[in-house]
């Protein structure tokens, strides 16, 4: 058997930008719960969990517990860090109320750096955890696409957490308000068919300030109450735009999307915006607050027990 340090190395695995991947070739191969010791193979609902879904700018974990219930799982604990090493040190905080078992932490990142400090702090403080850094093969999830490993991996463990949550008939659309929004399609089968990136609020902020003379940057990257339409100075008139361009984008998205059959399609949303934009959506319109957290203990559940995640 291979030495448990050099299974577990993938510190420098190669994570893409938010919304895409690199190549698979590009990434080493994942630690696997069957090359740990049989302590880490475990039934589905006895296994301590950290879901860590690692984005740019936020790198957001979820303690599972143990569980037999089916489902959509959701965490116990949760925890947003900014992910500077001088951080990680919150982690332990996290996981107090296991922190004498040895716990799998299981990862969906877009950002190598970040993946790369948090790998490193679990190793350091916790060198008989297991670490997973999940692809998109990892998923119980049929991706419609060409090359499934250069989907991101957000948009296909939102898409798999829809699928628990979506009626058997229906598909879904499913939003993830971030640094960049992207609005997807799920199909009645449950199906990952693809869907549409564009960029977030904040990142639209930005832009206006970077590229004009005299726009100012608005921070709008914590919006929770959407703003007058009619905007009575140059911020509160950014505001606006901003807020309510993306809400119309994403109105219309989901229109395109789901074509004749909207009465039959789920919309899910989550991401930091999330609440205030499902609101303006409709009833049909559901916010799940830790969606992607969601698909990643799905994902772990599926990989224990070998069978489908639905």
């Amino acid at each position: 058997m291979k030495d448990k340090k050099e299974m577990e190395r993938h510190g420098d695995a190669q994570t893409p930008r938010r919304g895409e991947r690199t190549q698979s070739s590009a990434l080493p191969d994942p630690v696997s719960l069957a090359s740990h010791p049989s302590s880490f193979i475990v039934h589905p609902s006895s296994f301590p969990l950290v879901a860590v879904d690692v984005g740019n700018n936020r790198i957001k974990c979820g303690l599972f517990l143990p569980r037999t219930a089916a489902g959509l799982p959701e965490p116990e604990q949760t925890l947003a860090l900014a992910g500077a090493s001088d951080e990680f040190d919150r982690l332990s905080t996290l996981v107090a109320s296991v922190a004498g078992q040895a716990i799998a932490w299981w990862i969906g990142s877009v950002n190598r750096p970040k993946a790369t400090r948090l790998m490193e702090w679990v190793r350091s403080h916790r060198p008989s955890d297991m670490i997973r850094l999940l692809a998109a093969g990892d998923l119980p999830l049929c991706v419609a696409l060409e090359r499934p490993d250069m989907v991101g991996i957000d948009r296909l463990l939102d898409a798999l957490a829809a699928n628990q949550l979506r009626r058997a008939d229906h598909a879904a659309v499913v939003i993830d308000v971030g640094s960049a929004i992207t609005v997807d399609l799920v199909s009645a089968e449950g199906v990952f068919l693809g869907g549409s990136i564009l960029p977030g609020i904040a990142m639209s902020a930005l832009a206006l300030h970077t590229f004009t003379d005299l726009l100012p940057l608005v921070d709008m990257a914590e919006l929770l109450t959407p703003p007058p339409a009619l905007g009575t100075s140059t911020v509160a008139a950014m505001c606006s735009g901003l807020f309510w361009g993306t809400v119309g984008a994403i109105r219309q998205l989901i229109g395109e999307l789901a074509g004749e059959k909207l009465d039959q399609t789920d919309v899910f949303l989550t991401g930091g915006a999330g609440p205030a934009v499902a609101e303006l959506l409709g009833p049909a319109a559901r916010h799940v607050p830790h969606l992607t957290l969601s698909g990643i203990a799905l994902a772990a559940r599926s990989s224990v027990s070998g069978v489908s995640a639905r």
